[in-house]
């Protein structure tokens, strides 16, 4: 999956919890968030509020689909380090209990 795609796939499920996110779709929207959030800071400390709790939601979708993506609960969250670990790892292949293996 490109930056693009990455982008648009979590834009387009703003708020979907369920199904799974491939590590690209995953970690190409955190860039996108971290880049917005650069450009955001520079400009104005209110803007980068307003948008940062505008991608808040889609962040949490993502993460929680790529939970499911390793088997795992979005619950997982919640462990501080271990998220992190989580979503480094490697998708599991073919279908699990949160659906089909997500386009790579």
């Amino acid at each position: 999956m490109t930056f693009g795609q990455s982008v648009a796939t979590c834009l387009s499920k703003y708020v979907s919890f369920n199904g799974r996110a491939s590590r690209s779709e995953y970690w190409w929207f955190y860039l996108f968030n971290f880049l917005v959030g650069l450009v955001c800071g520079a400009i104005n400390e209110t803007l980068n509020l307003i948008v940062s709790l505008a991608l808040l939601l889609p962040s949490l979708a993502v993460a929680v689909r790529r939970m499911h993506d390793t088997g795992r609960s979005g619950w997982c969250l919640f462990i501080p380090i271990a998220n992190i670990v989580f979503a480094c790892m490697k998708s599991e292949s073919g279908a699990n209990q949160y659906g089909d293996e997500p386009d790579e």
